[in-house]
């Protein structure tokens, strides 16, 4: 067993408070873009591109839209769920060395993606592949990465000059960090606990989930 890749593995967070915002050495950051587009993708596609923000006009503009839309999902939370989401931070868009945002081209390769034709979100899982390849390579690196999804698409696609018809799919925050967490922010503050691999394991047929035996 390869114990460095499964240390790597279990190691890997969503880091939000730990970034230390020191730069990334360049052939650093090579090396976990590299990773990530090596990814496997449907027919070879490769519908993943990179922008690298660097930016503190622009992340700061995009933390105030994820800070209102923070709110707004505050405001649908009542009693101890709402006190336990006050205490969980979203983001480290500002403390962190860059944003990198994965896009996805759904015309990438098109019209006859190898494939995709029964799929039609295959090309958006292997978007999602590069990114849990990046999000490994910087672990191995000593980076952390921090994925951001309290946005609406549009506002971020305005913000980068995304063409129309390329969804962004993540804003990552990446960079240096003072420690990787034990545990999981959502799990250490309490708002959801880690399931067991049994909890998620059928044999032969799908056997619906008992939620209140979880």
């Amino acid at each position: 067993m390869n114990e460095q890749f499964y240390d790597v593995l279990h190691r890997r967070r969503d880091v939000r408070a730990e970034f230390t915002g020191e730069p990334i050495d360049d052939a650093v950051l090579t090396r976990v873009l590299e990773a990530a587009h090596a990814a496997p993708s449907v027919g070879m596609s490769q519908p993943w591109d990179f922008v690298l923000v660097r930016d503190p006009g622009t992340r700061d503009e995009f933390a105030r839209h994820v800070h209102a839309e923070r709110d707004v999902f505050a405001a649908s939370l009542d009693g101890e769920r709402a006190e336990t989401f006050a205490r969980i931070k979203v983001e480290g868009i500002r403390e962190s060395s860059l944003g990198i945002v994965v896009t996805y081209d759904a015309q990438r390769g098109a019209p006859a993606v190898l494939g995709r034709h029964a799929i039609a979100d295959a090309g958006l899982y292997s978007v999602c592949l590069a990114i849990q390849n990046l999000w490994l390579a910087a672990t191995a690196e000593g980076l952390g990465v921090g994925w951001v999804s309290f946005y609406r698409e549009p506002a971020l696609a305005q913000l980068l000059g995304i063409p129309d018809g390329i969804r962004p799919v993540a804003w990552l925050c990446v960079g240096p960090v003072t420690n990787l967490a034990e545990v999981p922010d959502l799990e250490r503050h309490g708002w959801r606990s880690r399931a067991p691999l049994a909890s998620a394991l059928h044999h032969e047929r799908f056997t619906p989930r008992d939620e209140g035996s979880a």
